[in-house]
């Protein structure tokens, strides 16, 4: 199956002030549809066009490094927009997710430290993580597009420490960026359903 651009499920403006309607413009509607564009080239030449996007992904990790790149961003991106949502973020979790977070992660406040500190700490482009593998979470921090799939997780949140995602809003505050994002635009939501799928 082709990749497709979803759709933004918010209006461009819906994250202000924590995310810019400019920043969601560029990284959207420029970078991500440039990986769709570029997924579906690359895939095609594959011999991986009927394939899905998570098995796009897996098929190509450490083979096809042009090919991978595009699929894993697309993968990361269609769910990035989805872990965001207008009044986001803070400690009101799901009591599931709650639970999992206090016996997984040492509880919300050490979680919050640990996830700002992976996306801080990954050096140049990337993404940090909060996954589940073998039926606990973890955080972790990857380089450019590689996510939590390709290592035996399922990743439940991700957060993009790209420049595009933050520079326009942040400059080179990234500290500042993922605070924001932690505390002001997390869909628990959607962190939770992520959740029960990956622990069925």
């Amino acid at each position: 199956m082709a990749f497709e651009l979803p759709e933004l499920p918010y209006e461009y403006e819906a994250l202000q002030p924590f995310m810019s309607k400019e920043t969601l413009e560029y990284h959207h509607d420029k970078h991500h549809k440039a990986y769709v564009d570029n997924g579906n080239k690359l895939a095609a030449e594959a011999g991986m066009e009927g394939k899905s996007v998570e098995e796009v992904v897996k098929a190509s990790f450490g083979k096809n490094a042009g090919l991978f790149n595009n699929a894993a961003q697309h993968y990361n991106h269609i769910h990035f927009w989805k872990w965001m949502k207008k009044g986001g973020g803070g400690k009101s979790l799901p009591a599931r997710l709650q639970k999992a977070i206090d016996s997984d992660l040492g509880g919300y406040d050490k979680f919050r430290a640990d996830f700002i500190n992976a996306g801080t700490t990954q050096f140049g482009s990337g993404w940090a993580w909060v996954a589940v593998r073998d039926g606990k979470l973890e955080i972790s921090k990857t380089p450019n597009g590689e996510n939590p799939l390709v290592h035996g997780g399922d990743p439940i949140l991700g957060v993009d420490v790209w420049e595009h995602s933050y520079y326009i809003d942040y400059r080179n505050a990234r500290p500042k960026y993922l605070e924001a994002f932690v505390d002001s635009l997390i869909n628990w939501d959607y962190v939770l359903e992520r959740y029960e799928a990956a622990t069925k």
